[in-house]
């Protein structure tokens, strides 16, 4: 893991508290909870003296959160700077607490496992030996031991109101898409774009996450209907998902990857509309480094992967032209697996035609 890239993501990731705490975009990688932590605290100590204990200024004061996971199925764990012992646990939904070992990790143990990638809601109060408490509320998804191999096969940068950007990907085996994230890395303010929902899904699924959400009859395919949603870019019979908002998520030299919730990469393709020496944006060159320590996407020669190693983003305002796949070949997860379909060669929710 490039703990660098890493570290830039998060600081980059919006913090909202009570909602989505840096680690709640990384739900499964030990992340202080600052900002959360400054404003949770239950009336024993001001924010500077609790942002000294964070920092590590005093060795004085209430315990601190320093990270939060679900390790398994049925299992949170939090982990504290000091030990403690639990005065409340509220989770919402409530998927029932079978028991909860306290200490410096609090564990606790659901009484049964749904499937997989739940969001949940943790308003946790804690106290240490000295009567010091801490109160935090965080967000996460329960783990799922169920996501399915998938590999992107088509995107759409271009956009014309109320048609928007596209990415589609196939599922490689049948699963559960809960918790699976899709980001951006030209976004870099908030390149996390859509996470999912538990969602069953089928071995060979093309599945469609619209980039832009311009319609009011638009809705996510989460069950067995797949003509629920309405909407110019739905398309019959296919899975339509839907990030919020109409702003601009996708350029045309650009990074798109999948992340799990041990933040791996599952699948990931690198395009640029230019063939420069090196990428113009530093968010840009963190990608391509991440991606490359992880094997998801290199250069020809098994290198970190170039603007000009990428593939070539030749498009330029045609709504029915895409980057796609060549899904006759194996992934070799560099520029030679993909190529541009000409204009009205796109195919949205189906098989890639033939390389031209």
């Amino acid at each position: 893991m490039n703990n660098n890239f890493l570290h830039g993501v998060r600081k980059r990731l919006k913090t909202e508290v009570f909602s989505r705490s840096l680690v709640g975009c990384f739900p499964g990688f030990a992340v202080p909870c600052l900002a959360a932590l400054l404003l949770c605290f239950a009336g024993s100590c001001s924010t500077g003296e609790a942002a000294g204990q964070i920092l590590g200024m005093s060795s004085a004061g209430p315990p601190v959160l320093l990270e939060y996971k679900v390790p398994g199925p049925a299992e949170i764990e939090f982990r504290f700077s000091l030990p403690v012992k639990v005065l409340s646990l509220n989770l919402s939904p409530d998927p029932g607490v079978a028991s909860v070992e306290e200490g410096a990790e609090v564990r606790v143990h659901l009484v049964e496992a749904g499937p997989g990638g739940e969001r949940i809601t943790a308003d946790l109060l804690v106290e240490d030996e000295a009567g010091n408490t801490l109160n935090v509320l965080v967000p996460l998804r329960t783990r799922n031991t169920r996501l399915p191999p998938l590999l992107i096969t088509e995107m759409r940068t271009e956009v014309r109101k109320p048609q928007g950007e596209y990415v589609e990907f196939k599922t490689l085996a049948a699963g559960n898409l809960g918790a699976l994230r899709l980001f951006i890395a030209s976004n870099p303010k908030n390149p996390l774009i859509y996470e999912f929902p538990p969602v069953e899904v089928a071995a060979g699924e093309y599945i469609l996450i619209h980039l832009r959400n311009y319609e009011a009859e638009t809705a996510d395919e989460t069950g067995t209907n797949l003509n629920l949603s309405g909407g110019t870019d739905a398309v019959a019979g296919v899975r339509d998902f839907w990030a919020a908002g109409t702003e601009e998520r996708f350029r045309k030299t650009d990074m798109v990857y999948f992340l799990d919730q041990d933040d791996r990469v599952i699948d990931a393709v690198v395009f640029s509309e230019t063939a420069g020496s090196w990428w113009n944006k530093g968010a840009l060159a963190e990608t391509a480094e991440f991606l490359f320590t992880q094997g998801a996407f290199t250069s020809p020669g098994g290198g970190v992967c170039g603007p000009t190693e990428a593939v070539q983003d030749t498009i330029k305002s045609a709504m029915t032209s895409s980057i796609a796949r060549d899904e006759t070949m194996a992934d070799s997860n560099t520029a030679a697996d993909w190529f541009i379909a000409p204009a009205n060669q796109h195919t949205p929710g189906k098989k890639n035609n033939p390389r031209p």
